[in-house]
């Protein structure tokens, strides 16, 4: 059995050239510390989180942008095509309307009959079908908007400017007119106001002359 010396206390060793202090164990790192790295990842992450964000915020923007770009250019499209169906149909009928004429002048003169009657009245209502309008009246007062005068003349019979007779009907499609009804027009007579006038007002001073010659009107 091996003694154990008395007041010596067994160390553990220590390699050569060691100094004492490597001998003695290092306290271990405190765990609830975070490392210094942390901090600045966790600010690198909001910053790109901000940058995503802004970058949403401008293709979100931009996508709105072509949206409503695209809704106007639907419209415009649609609005030409439109008014491009309404320019070809008006070119047509415009074609159509010396046939017209003639079927009208036919129904006029009592020759629109037989096969010919038939065909006519197909055409007029497919031209009625496609939106073509007649228009011209005697009797109404003269527009120059929808009407053009060839003729001109007086009669005491009207009171303002009055076609009196329709010498080509007119045509429109909607509002638009394509062509205007050409009417003979007639005046009032210049003076006829006047002369009227002036008649009743001698009549008038007639009758109170008889009135006075014969003591008064008679009583009832």
């Amino acid at each position: 059995m091996t003694e154990e010396t008395p007041g010596f206390e067994e160390k553990p060793d220590v390699p050569s050239g060691a100094t004492p202090d490597d001998a003695e164990p290092k306290a271990a790192p405190d765990e609830g510390a975070a490392p210094a790295g942390d901090g600045n990842e966790n600010a690198g992450l909001v910053a790109q989180l901000d940058q995503v964000r802004t970058a949403l915020n401008e293709r979100t923007v931009d996508l709105q942008r072509l949206q409503a770009e695209y809704q106007n250019y639907r419209r415009r499209v649609e609005r030409d095509r439109i008014a491009v169906k309404e320019i070809a149909v008006a070119n047509l009928l415009t074609e159509l309307l010396p046939v017209l004429d003639d079927i009208g002048r036919a129904r006029e003169h009592g020759e629109l009959v037989g096969g010919f009657k038939s065909v006519a009245e197909s055409l007029e209502t497919v031209a009625a079908k496609m939106g073509l309008q007649q228009f011209g009246k005697e009797g109404e007062p003269f527009d120059p908007i929808i009407h053009e005068a060839l003729m001109h003349s007086y009669a005491p019979d009207v009171t303002e400017t009055t076609c009196v007779a329709i010498l080509q009907p007119g045509y429109r499609i909607g509002e638009r007119t394509i062509r205007p009804a050409r009417v003979a027009v007639a005046e009032p007579q210049p003076g006829a106001h006047t002369v009227k006038a002036e008649g009743a007002e001698d009549k008038a001073e007639a009758q109170q002359a008889d009135d006075k010659e014969n003591g008064g009107p008679d009583e009832g």
